[in-house]
């Protein structure tokens, strides 16, 4: 694994995150409501705290020329070229509730194309990244996907809040089991490195930018992610705009499209 700046700086960020949200995760407090987010959701206390640790190191970096952030939307800098696409706290839900399973989400562009992303359990401490053709990582050892080639032994992560049930009722059937987890970042970093086969993300209401990272590190590590219609998924500036996502192990991407249709 090549150490870049983006790399580094997401380290270090990560370190100084978790350190400055501690003391709210868990807490009534962490879950108060600030703002209504760029995203069309609200925007609560751990959120803010999050995100303004993230970007007042960024600018300390100086490795993008702006942010856009699940939160704030599009947020100006004097660095270098090119663009980090943030979710601060991705399972916002989980660690207000004090559910060990959330995550910091940045990922680097430049001229719209994905090059970098880091995602990091805020929890666990666990890291993983992946740079463009040049594979994913754990705590900087190789990952890849699971081999799992039947539905009925594959185990699959589910996320979709407000959605309509029936579209996953036929695939629920026919897999092995079903895991509603809470934090798309890290569930597609499970793709990844083998924890489960597939994650389905059925809001397509909102805004993935917390995918955007765990979007690379699942291709790097072998697997695909798609639309429900087997086609990519493309990240327009506007936050407020989403699409329904599927990642597999690559091995039974086909036969899930097929099931969610």
């Amino acid at each position: 694994m090549i150490e870049t700046p983006f790399l580094h700086a997401c380290q270090r960020i990560g370190g100084f995150v978790a350190d400055e949200i501690d003391d709210i995760v868990g807490t009534k407090r962490g879950g108060a409501i600030i703002r209504m987010g760029a995203d069309q959701t609200p925007t609560e206390l751990i959120d803010l705290i999050a995100e303004e640790s993230v970007i007042s190191r960024l600018r300390e970096a100086g490795i993008c020329s702006e942010v856009i952030s699940e939160e704030s939307g599009r947020i100006p800098l004097t660095g270098a070229k090119g663009t980090i696409y943030l979710d601060p706290i991705d399972g916002t839900y989980n660690a207000v509730a004090g559910i060990p399973f959330y995550a910091l989400s940045l990922a680097y562009a430049e001229d719209g194309i994905i090059t970098e992303g880091f995602v990091k359990d805020l929890a666990s401490g666990e890291e993983f990244y992946a740079a463009l053709g040049g594979g994913a990582y754990r705590n900087g050892t190789p990952i890849t996907v699971s081999g799992i080639s039947q539905l009925e032994e594959s185990a699959m992560s589910l996320y979709g809040r407000k959605f309509d049930p029936e579209r996953a009722m036929q695939l629920g059937r026919k897999i092995r089991r079903w895991r509603l987890l809470g934090a798309s970042a890290l569930e597609l970093c499970y793709v990844a490195c083998g924890r489960i086969d597939g994650f389905v993300d059925l809001r397509n209401t909102l805004r993935n930018i917390d995918a955007v990272a765990g979007m690379l590190i699942c291709s790097e590590a072998g697997g695909i992610v798609s639309g429900l219609d087997g086609t990519p998924v493309s990240f327009p500036e506007d936050v407020s705009v989403g699409r329904c996502l599927i990642a597999t192990n690559a091995v039974i991407h086909r036969k899930v499209i097929e099931y969610l249709r």
